[in-house]
């Protein structure tokens, strides 16, 4: 799509090393410059306040011991923070820890799609057959159905959800992955409606490694991380580096409700669990980067086409909530929120200011829309926040409040009084 921000392109060459033999560099990739114009300061301290207690109060809901906070406002100032501790009775949370990125990771899996329409080496049109041949039952869904998670596929995860807890070290196979989902009934024709397809987006990452004859992390590296210049995220098989922030799921107690003084660690769950659908590593400082690049369409395969005649995302959803080409749009925002074993994170940035906010939970028993309605009242303090000396604050007006997603989100608590 055209950049409703600015943007600039900087071709910076950047050394890679020196070449064996020749004492010379060889180029690296071009970085992305977003066109975001931030202004380098901290939002108002009665406002941090506010994101603050809107933090911990999530926290205290999910039974999470640690967040993480981004919010970068342009005309404004940032906020970046740890907020409590990295697993039960461990230390701070810091800003920089890494965590899995989970259903972001389905946007990131859609760019490598669109970076490879625009190179030429497929198109959203074709069939699934045309590159593998291993489904002949799903040869009428498009590689287009399958990044808008339109293509009826049931997901897989619920299938091995226990064998998941009870042996997070085991590293699967994405076609075993797909395999579950393929294995019950579709709940739809393709390109009926919109419906959450783990599924589909691990078959498409199996896709485009075969399009391309290269495998998905080096997609990943190639066409999303290096030109944002994304240093801490990764799609690893296993658990990523970096400083990691603990993650946890609540098990059951004998009343079958969660047990909210029993975390079990999941910090060590391979991201091959999620696959092309939940399995990218990252960091918060990254992911805002990233959000705010898709929202504002920094990168030359960003096309209109990708987010425009969204669907909705279900009859009992408001019209402004949709979802199309691995992001859900609430109103004017962009991104996509989700959960695996061990954290929640929900990452939207705005698609007129490149305004963003990210939000990480490191518990993911309750349900993941308490990251999204986290990450929704933080955006809607964030539009009202004044602007600093020299700039001006834009009319940015979202169709909720940070009272009516409260109330909602206090519906998904599990934890707390």
């Amino acid at each position: 799509m055209a950049g409703r921000v600015s943007r600039r392109v900087v071709a910076a060459v950047t050394a890679l090393g020196l070449a064996i033999g020749l004492g010379a560099c060889s180029p690296g990739p071009a970085r992305i410059d977003i066109g975001v114009d931030q202004v380098d300061g901290a939002l108002p301290s009665d406002l941090t306040d506010q994101m603050q207690t809107l933090t911990e109060t999530a926290m205290t809901a999910v039974g999470a011991s640690g967040a993480i906070v981004s919010v970068s406002v342009p005309w404004s100032g940032q906020w970046v923070a740890g907020v409590g501790t990295s697993g039960e009775g461990g230390p701070k949370v810091d800003p920089a820890m890494t965590f899995k990125a989970v259903n972001v990771t389905r946007a990131m899996t859609c760019d490598v799609l669109y970076a490879l329409v625009e190179k030429g080496t497929v198109a959203l049109d074709d069939s699934i057959a045309e590159y593998v041949d291993s489904y002949p039952g799903e040869s009428d869904i498009t590689l287009g159905e399958l990044c808008d998670s339109t293509s009826g596929l049931h997901g897989y995860l619920g299938a091995i959800f226990e064998r998941v807890l009870a042996t997070p070290e085991r590293t699967w196979n994405p076609r075993e992955l797909v395999a579950y989902g393929l294995g019950q009934p579709r709940a739809f024709e393709p390109g009926a409606r919109f419906a959450e397809s783990d599924t589909g987006y691990v078959l498409l990452g199996i896709v485009l490694e075969r399009a391309a004859n290269t495998p998905l992390n080096e997609l990943f590296d190639e066409y999303v991380f290096q030109p944002l210049g994304m240093t801490s995220s990764s799609l690893p098989a296993g658990v990523g580096g970096g400083d990691r922030l603990k993650g946890s799921y609540l098990a059951s107690g004998e009343d079958g409700k969660a047990d909210c003084s029993a975390p079990t660690d999941m910090t060590d769950l391979t991201s091959s669990v999620g696959a092309a659908a939940a399995g990218a590593v990252s960091s918060v400082a990254d992911l805002s980067t990233y959000v705010r690049a898709l929202a504002v369409g920094a990168r030359p395969y960003d096309v209109e086409q990708r987010l425009a005649d969204a669907r909705p995302v279900a009859d009992s959803q408001p019209t402004w909530f949709t979802a199309k080409g691995g992001t859900y749009q609430g109103d004017s925002l962009v991104g996509q929120y989700g959960s695996l074993p061990g954290y929640m994170v929900a990452a939207f940035a705005d698609r007129e200011t490149g305004m963003s906010v990210v939000v990480v939970l490191n518990d993911s028993r309750a349900s993941s829309n308490v990251a999204r309605l986290l990450a929704w009242q933080l955006a809607a303090l964030a539009s009202k926040a004044p602007a600093a000396d020299g700039r001006t604050a834009p009319e940015l007006g979202l169709p909720w409040t940070v009272e009516s997603l409260g109330e909602e989100l206090a519906g998904y608590a599990i934890c707390g009084e």
